[in-house]
């Protein structure tokens, strides 16, 4: 999904919710537990019940790789479910490692050609611009960097002030995170590019919008973790829309019995409603 057929649903749908797919075998509800596949028969459940509200699904690797070799069969499925259906998929991998093991990376989660194909996945861009090139060179997809996250530890490197100048005389941004946005944005576009900025850090916003005006950010932190929406869009609309919301365990866990969907399509529509007063 390119980024003009990205804008499309989410007009369509008015709507720009990102649904995280992190399944917790603790969390699960039991009337699934005698399922085959009890992770993907929970994901198969919560997309059918989420599809008129969410434009993109983001299975979280961690909650796959746990579970070793069944875990990544689970995710397989789900992701070979998703493509069957018009939504953006993003691997929430935080990959970023020296440029042959990112190359090999990016053919394991982006290669059309591949087991998994999603359409983005994340990057860590500690290691620098040849670590991220590798994903940058596939045709058609994305990159969602690491900008500013919502953890706590976010302050330990991502906050510093910075003093001096760059090597080569330029000046340089406040802080570390501007840095990171204004040096990778050169990297690749708008159209290949978008950068994790959580909702906790609303207020922030308004620096990112700066440097980065015509990027999406993906958004993690409403919700479960009390970012607000409406903070999000105050400081980070563009005329695109130019977010991609992402809920987890406020969906996935907002029902904990047989009526787990329901309950996860209630959440659902109730962000959806937010947030189709945003999109004209």
């Amino acid at each position: 999904m390119n980024r003009t057929e990205l804008i499309a649903e989410i007009r369509r749908k008015k709507s720009f919710l990102c649904v995280g797919l992190d399944p917790d075998m603790n969390k699960i509800p039991d009337c699934l537990q005698g399922e085959e596949d009890v992770i993907f028969a929970f994901n198969k459940a919560i997309i059918d019940a989420t599809l008129d509200y969410a434009v993109a699904y983001k299975p979280n690797l961690a909650f796959y790789e746990a579970y070793g070799l069944k875990g990544m069969v689970s995710l397989q499925k789900t992701i070979d479910y998703l493509r069957r259906l018009n939504v953006f998929t993003i691997a929430d991998a935080k990959r970023g490692d020296i440029g042959n093991t990112s190359l090999k990376y990016a053919q394991a989660y982006l290669d059309p050609a591949g087991d998994f194909n999603f359409d983005a996945i994340t990057v860590a861009p500690y290691m620098g611009e040849d670590s991220v090139k590798p994903f940058l060179q596939v045709p058609d997809k994305w990159v969602v960097l690491l900008a500013l996250t919502s953890n706590p530890g976010a302050r330990d490197f991502q906050n510093l002030e910075i003093t001096g100048g760059a090597a080569d005389g330029t000046a340089l941004e406040k802080h570390l995170y501007e840095q990171v946005l204004r040096t990778s944005a050169s990297w690749g576009n708008a159209d290949n590019m978008m950068y994790v900025v959580g909702a906790t850090r609303a207020e922030f916003l308004s620096d990112v919008r700066r440097i980065v005006p015509n990027h999406f950010l993906l958004v993690p932190g409403v919700g479960a973790q009390g970012g607000s929406l409406e903070e999000v869009c105050r400081y980070g609309l563009n005329d695109d829309i130019g977010l991609l919301i992402n809920a987890s365990r406020s969906i996935l866990y907002a029902g904990k019995d047989t009526d787990f969907a329901e309950a996860a399509r209630a959440e659902a529509a109730r962000m959806q409603q937010q947030m189709q007063t945003y999109v004209r």
